[in-house]
């Protein structure tokens, strides 16, 4: 199997960006990738915080979400780098007999014809290079309505290099920070991830 390395000072958006994330895929270098729906999902689901609605999965990887959504009505949008993750995606979605809008871009060059009621943040922020995180976030102030929700993973891995890279909540405070956003009350939840690191988990509200 081909080893890869990843290096800090490479932007994620520049010429070659899609290749590196299409190896990773073909390789199965994929250590964010759960192999299943997140429980988070399945939670915001089943107490019904997260209804049917337009929604979109930025850096949406191999798609469980995708098909997820999809099978439970959503009108959704997935998009991804990669054309391997955007093409494993489509032939789950043709193994069940669903529909969902997928699109292969760069999400720093993408933006879509109206704005969405909902976000699903779980890979994409923790992919990126912290450097980049300010420019993504708003990206997702541009493509979340007012008072539309931002439903967030935070990767916790305790370790300064990536990708996935460490999503320290303070930062994600800094981030995503009041007036634009709005947090919820309480402790937030902690879901583990079979590669041994964990995510809290969010609903936000885009002010």
């Amino acid at each position: 199997m081909t080893t890869f390395k990843w290096h800090a000072t490479t932007p994620l958006t520049e010429a070659g960006a899609e290749n590196f994330w299409d190896l990773r895929y073909q390789h199965a270098v994929t250590p964010w990738d759960r192999g299943q729906t997140s429980p988070a999902l399945l939670g915001w689901l089943a107490d019904r915080t997260l209804k049917p609605c337009r929604i979109l999965l930025p850096g949406c990887g191999r798609g469980y979400e995708v098909v997820e959504l999809a099978r439970c009505g959503f009108d959704v949008v997935a998009l991804d780098i990669s054309a391997a993750a955007i093409q494993f995606v489509q032939n789950e979605l043709n193994v069940h007999g669903l529909e969902a809008e997928l699109i292969q871009s760069d999400l720093f060059d993408w933006m879509p014809d109206r704005p969405f009621t909902a976000v699903y943040e779980q890979t994409c922020l923790c992919a990126l290079l912290p450097e980049q995180w300010a420019a993504y976030t708003h990206r997702l102030v541009e493509w979340i309505q007012p008072e539309g929700d931002l439903f967030a993973l935070f990767m916790q891995t305790g370790k300064a290099n990536g990708p996935p890279f460490h999503c320290d909540i303070g930062r994600m405070q800094q981030l995503f920070a009041p007036p634009t956003w709005r947090w919820p009350t309480g402790p937030l939840p902690r879901i583990d991830h079979p590669a041994g690191v964990f995510e809290f988990g969010a609903v936000l509200k885009r002010c």
